[in-house]
């Protein structure tokens, strides 16, 4: 069993917790198979948060907790099983907590385990170009959106020109009983004592997902709950990520992830742009 830079996942909230079937180029990116895989990243980082009026996140440490048996697995706060591995793909039942709700909550799960026609337009399309007649988009409190977890398969495909990520997981708890999925390419690299990754990721929100977590309620602002119509879409992104190895346990990290909101979300009144990115610079130890 093999994992797809742990630290990673952690520090750029990403949904997947699958692992790539490729040789490890050195021994700290195998988990040992029924053994706690414990580390630590601390140095300092800074996720943007594009809600209007809320503070950006930061990042000064990133815990790492994960566990592999022959099926089963944990990886920070995540629950998977491992229907089939074969040399050029591999299927997992996996369970994953939802990312949207960390820009509300300082302290969600995925805070502390570090995913068509322009912008513009959409945005100007959204709000039929009265801007004169539109009040401003002044909130009440915000209403709380509710932690849920997310379950459903993902598969990996293994090539020399990468490793392709195919997942779709629907709420678990009926919080919004929307789905999300997601399209994840990843090449990595490796010249001397780097270790270097670069993704490409598109993730899909339903309707349901969108609207419960950028949609305006009635007692947040009457007039934008009436006219911001949540819908589906897509958000893009790309990460990268570089280690350099210092010893069999130390390794500085640098990391990155711009994320490009999907049209339909950036276009709701709960927000002041339209992406989110996050970067980490520090160094990660594992017991």
């Amino acid at each position: 069993m093999y994992r797809i830079l742990f630290i990673l996942l952690a520090a750029l909230s990403l949904p997947s917790i699958g692992m790539a079937k490729e040789p490890c180029v050195t021994k700290d990116e195998c988990i040992e198979m029924r053994n706690w895989d414990l580390g630590v990243a601390i140095g300092w980082g800074q996720k943007t948060n594009p809600l209007r009026d809320f503070d950006d996140i930061p990042v000064f440490f990133i815990p790492t907790v994960a566990y592999y048996g022959e099926h089963w697995f944990f990886d920070n706060g995540n629950l998977g099983y491992s229907l089939t591995e074969q040399k050029y793909f591999s299927l997992n039942l996996v369970t994953s907590y939802s990312l949207d709700r960390a820009y509300f909550y300082r302290w969600d799960p995925s805070n502390i385990f570090l995913k068509r026609s322009s912008q513009e337009d959409a945005r100007l399309l959204s709000t039929n170009t009265a801007l004169s007649s539109e009040p401003d988009p002044v909130f009440n409190s915000l209403e709380s959106r509710n932690f849920t977890m997310l379950g459903g398969a993902e598969a990996f495909i293994y090539s020399p020109l990468g490793v392709v990520r195919l997942a779709y997981t629907h709420d678990m708890f009926n919080v919004h009983q929307g789905s999300e999925a997601q399209i994840k390419w990843t090449y990595g690299w490796h010249l001397t004592r780097w270790v270097m990754d670069m993704s490409l990721v598109f993730d899909w929100k339903s309707t349901n997902v969108v609207d419960y977590y950028y949609g305006v309620r009635p007692s947040e602002n009457d007039y934008w709950s009436q006219h911001y119509h949540a819908d589906a879409g897509w958000n893009k992104g790309i990460e990268m990520t570089a280690r350099y190895i210092l010893t069999d346990n130390w390794d500085m990290l640098f990391a990155f992830r711009y994320t490009q909101l999907a049209d339909e979300i950036a276009a709701s009144p709960l927000l002041d742009q339209d992406y989110s990115s996050t970067y980490f610079i520090g160094a990660a130890y594992r017991f």
